[in-house]
């Protein structure tokens, strides 16, 4: 098991710029990636398993849980499927921001 860097540190250490369009899909990518390592780790099992078990190759298990993908809802319950989680989608408000002067 690798240390890995939160997205906030990753984004300093090569200079994203976060008011970039596309830096919310990138979050989300390494974000979703994480998680599910984080739950495979935790079961102990290995890319190869998890995604024989949700009918992927194991390239593609890594590319998502490094960030590089986005899976489609399918995907997403299919992985979770395989590491016998329950798939949770949450639509939840912006907190308000104060009025710009």
């Amino acid at each position: 098991m690798t240390d890995r860097a939160t997205w906030t540190e990753l984004c300093e250490e090569v200079g994203v710029d976060r008011a970039h369009h596309a830096y919310d899909a990138a979050r989300l990518a390494f974000e979703l990636g994480a998680e599910v390592r984080t739950l495979r780790e935790a079961q102990g099992w290995t890319q190869t398993q998890v995604a024989e078990r949700a009918g992927m190759t194991q390239s593609a298990m890594a590319r998502f849980e490094a960030g590089g993908r986005i899976p489609t809802l399918p995907v997403l319950a299919r992985i979770a499927a395989a590491l016998q989680v329950q798939l949770s989608i949450a639509l939840i408000p912006q907190p308000q921001q104060a009025p710009e002067r």
